[in-house]
């Protein structure tokens, strides 16, 4: 066990400029501050006075983004170069989603491995830190145009579930779109912040924050103790929100107008305006007993369905509150039983609960409301708006950040980022800056070549992405790793800070068992100039940093690629053909002349195109395998 003393705790910054709260939905998100003469949370909103921005990047022929509501008129148009949630792809890999992979309309590339996903748009590779990046851009935009000041920090939220991954591609989203986050708060905490609970010292609460949105759904239990907040339990579901809701009168509405869902989808005007008008339903017999639309009045010729010709049997569309709250019963209950199993999980009963928090747009709808009202016996509190009440939570978390909440105590947290070497020189972010202290966090790395039996562990802290801009603390090599195939061996390597602020680092291979040990000499802190220069430089050079990364990152799966096709075709040369074996030569002849090149997208290309030409023969010598041992084995009757 390598043991690194290390004093990191500089002491905080001054903040002069302004921090806002950003809510990077999956559906919509917005950004928020606190008011300079109200000292109330504020959602910032643009001329049309919506603070909501859709959560929706369209790229055009160039390459060229747009973002929001300009990118939404092409979701129907152009659906496979317009993307949406791409926050249900953040810090996942292709395995993690290919079993709801049918839900994009666009290409989500199939490697086949545990590397994070990539989306393809025309010749363009974009991550979904790129994409989210996007989204954090125009926000950033839209604050700085609403309050005439630049706007560099922030304070971003995510859902309570996320993990370490998925937590650190929020932070490198951020960072590519020219921001310093701050800290990545909760979304229930951020929720209850905004509630104002957790803001009184000696307060002690149990709540539940339910949050139905868009397109997801989730339920987590806090415990509030003295402002701090610890998340007992989180349930729910990634696929079950309002727009679920919207489907459901939809299928309903096609059975009275005598249409099948076959025959809306041919006709993409008639499946827009029937998505629209579902829409205005559901807003509508929320406050309402019946809804009517008279489909004829917003077309000036019959709707035909070009694939038989029909006409609509109907033109006028009914819906009462009744058949509505029929239609979602069953999504209701489905959101009940993730209440039912959150509670399990935190080990407590529905009439432990102090208060029940009321989070996203679908809250709004009647059925609801009552449905949780009724299954945890209080009324619920929804008395902030819900579409806004996570970003005005993140607003307020910011203002405890600038020292403007002096009521508030933030507890230490660690100024700049501690992470690790990997292939390629890249920094790998193991404690994020502005992490609260003591924490603990491990991670799991492998080997690179067969039969390697050392590895060193470069210890760095800073913020940018290759370790050479970084400042370097500590180095140590593990040795007496098992001569094993690459890939195969599992170094856990585990980063503690303790509440005194000293970093010690541990690595074992898990395998075998195998731990280093070593000491090293404590370095000297930072002073907060120079944290302040690290900052501004990790910002500065964003862009160019997270340009390289990806190539390095290309450049890496690129290689890795081809020895592992190499050792394939030697291992299984019987299994392919002269032509597949050519075809193979000059697939890889093409990535390797692509690796030496500086365009990332080509890179990418080309590792697709191998991909593409190795797998007919790769699945043949799987099969083979299979039924190689089946007849070894002594089958039982």
């Amino acid at each position: 066990m390598a043991k690194i003393g290390i004093n990191i705790v500089t002491g905080s910054l001054q903040q002069a400029e302004v921090i806002v709260g950003i809510d990077l939905g999956t559906t919509n998100s917005l950004v928020a501050t606190i008011h300079p003469d109200t000292k109330r949370p504020i959602a910032l909103k643009e001329f049309d006075n919506s603070s909501l921005v859709p959560s929706i990047v369209h790229f055009d022929s160039f390459g060229n983004a747009s973002v929001g509501e300009e990118a939404k008129k092409f979701l129907e148009t152009e659906p496979q170069n317009t993307i949406f949630s791409a926050k249900r792809l953040m810090g996942k890999s292709y395995n993690d989603v290919k079993t709801n992979a049918g839900f994009f309309t666009y290409k989500v590339i199939d490697d086949n491995t545990d590397s994070l996903v990539k989306v393809q748009v025309g010749n363009q590779f974009y991550s979904p830190i790129d994409l989210s990046s996007y989204i954090l851009k125009e926000l950033k935009k839209r604050a700085e145009h609403i309050l005439k000041t630049p706007v560099t920090k922030a304070v971003i939220t995510v859902p309570a579930y996320f993990n370490d991954a998925q937590r650190q591609a929020t932070r490198d989203a951020g960072k590519l779109a020219g921001l310093d986050v701050l800290r990545i708060v909760n979304e229930p905490t951020a929720a209850a912040l905004a509630y104002g609970l957790g803001l009184e010292k000696d307060e002690e609460k149990t709540i539940a924050v339910y949050d139905l949105g868009g397109g997801t759904f989730d339920v987590s239990i806090l415990h509030i103790t003295s402002g701090i907040f610890e998340v007992l339990s989180t349930n729910g579901d990634t696929y079950l929100g309002g727009d679920d809701f919207d489907r459901l009168i939809i299928q309903y509405w096609l059975k009275e107008i005598g249409l099948s869902e076959e025959e809306m989808h041919g006709n993409k005007q008639l499946a827009q305006t029937l998505r629209l008008v579902a829409e205005e339903a559901k807003k509508h017999l929320s406050k309402q007993e019946r809804f009517e639309f008279d489909l004829s009045t917003i077309t000036n010729y019959e709707l035909r369905i070009t694939a038989n010709n029909l006409l609509l049997t109907t033109y006028n569309l009914q819906l009462t509150t009744e058949k509505f709250n029929e239609l979602i019963q069953p999504l209701i209950e489905k959101t009940i039983n993730s209440c039912v199993n959150a509670l399990k999980d935190a080990d407590l009963k529905a009439t432990d609960i102090d208060t029940i928090v009321m989070v996203g747009g679908s809250t709004r709808v009647p059925a609801v409301k009552n449905a949780v009202s009724a299954f945890f016996g209080k009324p619920v509190n929804d008395s902030v708006n819900p579409d806004e009440v996570v970003a005005l939570g993140a607003a307020i978390q910011a203002d405890i950040l600038a020292g403007n909440n002096k009521d508030f105590l933030l507890l230490d947290i660690t100024p700049l980022s501690l992470g690790l070497e990997t292939m390629g020189g890249l920094m790998d972010v193991l404690i994020p800056r502005n992490s609260k202290i003591p924490t603990k966090v491990g991670r799991q790395y492998t080997t690179y070549q067969d039969g390697q039996s050392g590895m060193r562990i470069s210890v760095f802290q800073g913020e940018r992405d290759l370790v050479k801009d970084n400042r370097k603390l500590a180095e140590f090599n593990l040795t007496g790793i098992p001569g094993m195939p690459a890939g195969l061996p599992k170094v856990e390597v585990g980063f503690l800070i303790n509440a005194d602020g000293i970093l010690v680092v541990t690595a074992k291979e898990l395998r075998s068992g195998v731990q280093q040990s070593i000491e090293v000499k404590p370095q000297y802190g930072l002073t907060d100039a120079e944290v302040e220069k690290m900052l501004m430089d990790s910002i500065t050079h964003a862009k160019d940093d997270i340009q390289t990364r990806a190539l390095v990152e290309a450049r890496t799966e690129g290689e890795q690629l081809l020895n592992v096709t190499e050792k394939f075709l030697t291992k299984n040369a019987g299994l392919i053909s002269k032509e597949e074996l050519l075809v193979t030569a000059q697939a890889m002849q093409a990535l390797q002349l692509a690796i030496t090149m500086e365009d990332k997208n080509l890179i990418q290309t080309k590792t697709e195109e191998l991909n593409e030409v190795t797998r007919p023969f790769a699945e043949r010598a799987m099969d083979e395998a299979i039924s190689g041992a089946m007849k070894g084995q002594n089958i039982m009757g």
